[in-house]
């Protein structure tokens, strides 16, 4: 685990040299839309589609999904009230909820699961994140943003902006064909794998684009430790003790407390733009849960392969 993460935080380091040193004139943000854009609607699609295409589907991505939506809800029920000590502002309290509640499940946990579990820790990244974080994320995360925001996006349906994701739809397909049985060609094997390959070190190094050093003092502070314990410590617990009552063990176990474990989602500094949230401080909670997931990350990967096995 310890190799898996000095390789990780080498590439989102990596990132960071860029957003300083800008080369070729190309500023971080320029830089992060182009590699981003690339990931959302072509080398992500392909993963996972590749993935779920092959991945054995049954109880367990049931079981992961549960636990995922479970947690999600769990840990966003109890930053609301958290944030209710914190006197934040409206704007704050918007990004508090979306940085404690949703983890960085694709852009960090796949890279990891992968790099300690192979095909099926991308499995596992992937059902995790599709099957539940997402969905909850472009339906009641929107709700939230809009609620706490500025009010400058008119009202979409939750339903469109799902249905507006490349990698829902690569998943439904990779699904049907999973269950109906079709086997994939070695051309179009291949081809995915190409494309699914690039997926981990673009992310990670994009990760580090969007890292920002500026907004861990005064006013906050206290709104940064609640999503820090909130994201890094009451997540993976509520993930753990989920995952046991359900029976789960092995890979599919670990790695769903390893998903739960992961810092702050990136995705959410689209949001923050979007609806009017602090995006000052969403960023800053990426940042900071980031670097501190460089440490608890190996520790409940420790604690979840004892218990669960994996």
């Amino acid at each position: 685990m310890l190799s898996v993460m000095t390789q990780m935080g080498a590439l989102i380091v990596a990132g960071v040299g860029w957003r300083i040193l800008q080369p070729g004139g190309l500023d971080a943000e320029t830089t992060r839309r182009v590699l981003t854009t690339l990931v959302y609607y072509l080398l992500l699609p392909a993963l996972v589609l590749q993935v779920l295409w092959t991945a054995p589907l049954g109880l367990d991505s049931v079981r992961i999904a549960l636990v995922a939506g479970a947690t999600v809800l769990i840990t966003l029920a109890v930053t609301a009230g958290a944030c209710r000590a914190c006197t934040a502002d409206r704007a704050a309290v918007g990004a508090m909820l979306l940085a404690a509640a949703w983890p960085n499940a694709t852009y960090l946990g796949l890279p990891i699961l992968d790099s300690l579990f192979g095909e099926a820790g991308r499995a596992v990244a992937i059902q995790y994140d599709l099957f539940a974080c997402l969905p909850l994320v472009l339906t009641l995360g929107v709700v939230l943003a809009r609620r706490y925001g500025d009010g400058r996006m008119p009202p979409v349906h939750p339903l469109r902006g799902l249905l507006s994701v490349p990698s829902i739809w690569a998943a439904l397909a990779g699904v049907t064909l999973n269950l109906g049985g079709v086997p994939q060609t070695v051309w179009l094997e291949e081809w995915l794998g190409l494309l699914a390959d690039s997926v981990s070190p673009l992310m990670l190094f994009a990760l580090g684009l969007a890292l920002v050093f500026h907004r861990f003092h005064g006013r906050d502070a206290r709104p940064l430790a609640v999503v820090v314990v909130i994201q890094l410590l009451l997540a993976p617990a509520v993930a753990l003790g989920l995952v046991w009552l359900l029976g789960m063990e092995g890979i599919p176990a670990t790695g769903t407390v390893l998903e739960a474990a992961m810092p702050a989602m990136v995705l959410g500094l689209v949001f923050c733009d979007r609806f009017g949230l602090d995006t000052g401080l969403y960023a800053a909670a990426v940042t900071l849960t980031t670097a501190l997931s460089l440490v608890t990350l190996p520790l409940w990967f420790a604690l979840a392969g004892g218990l669960l096995g994996g």
